[in-house]
Formats: structure tokens, sequence, C-alpha cells
């Protein structure tokens, strides 16, 4: 049986940083109260000129330069965004001709924050059938393009960035189980309308949330996806080195990690200095705990996530 296995990860920053103190001058706020109920010190910003595709190519690259891999023996492209560089093509074709090859496919998905656990899922799907044999997946988001800066609800939470990983067909257990979900009927907790008809802009071109419906269902749904995948699988949850979440809120990741049972000291949380990079989030965070030696080949991860739509999904992963 094949399976498919992470032999790479990657990611990118813009240079730009945007702290809580900058926020002071903004809007009505200030840090202590920012990082009090968000556990967010900074976030990144993308600079003027600079698309997602950008910080996508970026994160590619750093990937392949891991897998010490050429990048033409990528034969397909997925890419999780909610903020394309357009309408059409898509940031994947966009990225597939900055890296200059040409594969079997590429196509963005859009599934909000949970966008990469959607990538990866279909991803893990080609690789299994036989459709393909090495899948660059990346999320990537410029979240402060959507965000409305005189919100002080939402500017607080979302920052820009992307994250990558590759995946190659193993004989040896790699990804050993997916599961997404989505329920439209809470479509109107967490938007971002605003649409071109015939040339115009119609609804609210930023992001609007209810605060407290959001963290009620982010930590309701993660925590039941996680144990029932764990449950299908044949997973414990006690055998979990680290687990990667969406990085939401510190407060969400806290209450998750409380009602699996595990300890704050294995969950990976890049949040206090990236903030919400929404479908960027989780492979940031993935490539962090890879760099800096926390994650070790052999080790069993969870990463799960939740967005907009509303969305959910978990993923359980040896590394």
């Amino acid at each position: 049986m094949k399976y498919s296995k992470i032999i790479a990860t990657g990611s990118y920053l813009p240079e730009k940083i945007l702290t809580n103190k900058d926020l002071e001058q903004l809007v009505e706020t200030n840090d202590e109260w920012i990082f009090e109920r968000t556990g967010i010190r900074q976030r990144r910003i993308v600079a003027a000129g600079e698309k997602t595709s950008d910080m996508a190519y970026q994160a590619a690259l750093n990937a392949l330069a891991m897998a010490q891999m050429d990048a033409s023996e990528i034969d397909l492209i997925i890419v999780a965004t909610s903020t394309p560089d357009a309408i059409f093509p898509s940031t994947s074709c966009i990225v597939q001709n900055k890296l200059g090859i040409k594969t079997k496919g590429t196509f963005d998905v859009q599934a909000a924050c949970t966008g990469f656990i959607y990538a990866l899922t279909t991803a893990d799907c080609y690789i299994r059938s036989g459709m393909a044999k090495t899948a660059l997946v990346i999320g990537a988001d410029s979240m402060s393009r959507i965000v409305d800066y005189n919100d002080r609800g939402t500017c607080i939470l979302f920052g820009d960035g992307a994250g990558a990983a590759i995946l190659q067909a193993s004989d040896e257990p790699g990804v050993l189980g997916c599961d997404i979900r989505a329920d439209g009927a809470y479509n109107s907790i967490l938007t971002c309308d605003g649409h071109l008809y015939n040339g115009e802009i119609q609804g609210n071109p930023y992001i609007s949330m209810d605060g407290q419906a959001v963290f009620k269902f982010a930590v309701r749904s993660l925590t039941a996806v996680a144990k029932e995948l764990a449950k299908k699988i044949g997973v414990d949850l006690a055998d979990v080195n680290w687990v990667i979440p969406h990085q939401a809120n510190i407060r969400i990741l806290e209450a998750t990690a409380k009602l699996l049972g595990t300890d704050m000291k294995h969950v990976v949380t890049t949040v206090e200095e990236h903030g919400n990079t929404s479908a960027a989030s989780i492979p940031l965070a993935f490539d962090c705990a890879v760099r800096d030696g926390r994650i070790q080949r052999g080790d069993l991860l969870l990463l799960e996530g939740v967005g907009a739509g509303f969305s959910w999904g978990a993923s359980f992963i040896k590394y």
C-alpha cells in the first residue's frame, strides 16, 4: 500500500512587523488587553506590491531546499488561500510559473483557516491513488488586505505569511489519516462577503466576526474531530508528541488542549509572534518546530484547524 509522507517543510514571513503598540496608534486598544485575550504580541504585514503568490513561492523554495530537491520533481501543486492574487488564474498556477516548472495539475482550495488541512488531505488522496508522486502543498494568506484597521475586534488578530510542505509517495506510513468537515449553517459567524459585481464592490470587503460564537464552535469542533479521527485510525492521543493547531487565539489553543488531555508544552504555538495567518498558520508553525529541533523524525503529530464556512479538520502524521 502506498502512503504519502512529508519529506520537507518551508515557510516565509514578510519583513514588516506590526506590534500591539503600533495598533494602539490606529484603534482604541492596548498591548496588555490584546495579549491577555489573544496571546498575540505582533504580526507580519506584506509589503506594498507583495502578493500572496510571492510568499507562497518563497515558502516553496525553502521547502525544496530542505528536501534537497529540484522543483521539476513536483507533479502536483495545491495552494490553500482566502486571499488569492486574482479571481483567476489560480494562485497555484502563478506559483508554478514562478518555480519555472510544468506539473500534472495545480489548483487552489478555499476553506479559510482550515485550508491547509483540506489541501493536505487532497494531496494525500492524490498520492495514495497513484495520481501523483510528489506534491507541494502551500498555505498562504495576505490577511492584512481584508482587515479593517478601525475594527479592534478583528485587526488585532490577523497577520500575513506562508507555509509549505512537500509530500511524496512512500512505502512507510506518513499521513496516517485525515478528516475534513464543514457546516454551512454557521456561515454568518465569520465572513468576508465583499465581491465584484459589474465592476463594483458589493458586500463588506473586510472580515466580520462574532468572536464568542467562533470560540465556542472552534473548541467544540476541534476536540470532536481529533477524538473521532484518533478512534477511527487506532491512534492513542496520549502517544501524540506534538499538536500543531491553527493559530487562531491562545485561548482556543488552551481550551482545546485541555479537552484533548494534552499539556500545552506539547502544543506548538507561534500565535504570539505571527498572529492568525489563516491557511498559513499550521504549516508555518510546523516548519518553525521542525527547524528549531522540537519535531524529530518518527514523532507522531496531530494537525488541526477550524475556519470560516464553517470548516474544520484534523490529520495524524508520522513525521
